[in-house]
């Protein structure tokens, strides 16, 4: 016959089957964490049309106060401050390289999502400006609004085993080979290339870009720690 759970002891404290093993009532940590319930093809491609809508939003808005931020968006905006070349041709183009990454340490599922959609965010970047038309928006507003909303919508890729390539790719396989929490990662490479945008931005359109960049990042580590997220 199989143990009987003890019932729960005076003092606020429940006892596993262990007896050496109690936890107080009021911290959860210690409980046993479900399994994860993996998501349905829809709940992911609804996922990914979100996720890659709000990313491209983020984006459009950062463009239109002639901004940079993070990752190979970030080097894409700046790249495109520079050359004639439309954002979406070179927001793929820059992340052809880390395909081959994505390929050998996440796995053919994760960079097929990735490619989708990158190829999105592409597509759309073209349709913002279409349906918005010019903008006129403070610039701390622009950069700070952009990417809260990249950040929301990389949050919500990640979720459902996708990103828009790039650092992206590279801090999930930090976080998943090391340990490393996945917004940190990307906060020291997204460092390099908002310095690296003092070259063709003003000085003071690059210091609160690093705030945006950082608030972007803050949101990917506070949201997407190891561990944290049982849904797949």
């Amino acid at each position: 016959m199989g143990r009987r759970r003890a019932p729960p002891q005076p003092g606020g404290t429940v006892t596993s089957e262990d007896p050496t093993v109690t936890a107080p009532l009021s911290d959860p940590s210690h409980l046993p964490v479900p399994p994860g319930v993996k998501h349905t093809w829809f709940e992911d491609a609804a996922g990914i049309l979100v996720g890659t809508f709000v990313v491209s939003l983020g984006l459009f808005l950062l463009k239109s106060v002639h901004a940079v931020t993070g990752g190979t968006a970030g080097l894409s905006l700046l790249v495109g401050y520079v050359v004639d070349v439309p954002f979406g041709a070179l927001f793929a183009l820059i992340n052809l390289p880390f395909f081959l990454l994505a390929i050998s340490k996440k796995g053919w599922d994760f960079t097929i999502r990735t490619g989708i959609c990158i190829a999105i965010v592409s597509v759309l970047s073209a349709v913002h400006p279409r349906m918005f038309g010019d903008l006129d928006l403070p610039v701390a507003y622009g950069v700070l609004a952009g990417n809260v909303l990249a950040g929301v919508g990389l949050l919500i890729l990640f979720r459902h085993r996708s990103s828009v390539g790039g650092f992206n790719i590279v801090a999930l396989v930090a976080q998943d080979r090391l340990g490393w929490r996945a917004g940190y990662v990307q906060m020291a490479l997204d460092t390099v290339v908002v310095l690296a945008s003092l070259t063709v931005v003003d000085v003071g359109t690059v210091l609160v870009s690093a705030a945006g960049a950082a608030l972007l990042n803050l949101i990917l580590a506070m949201n997407h720690r190891p561990g944290r997220y049982a849904g797949y």
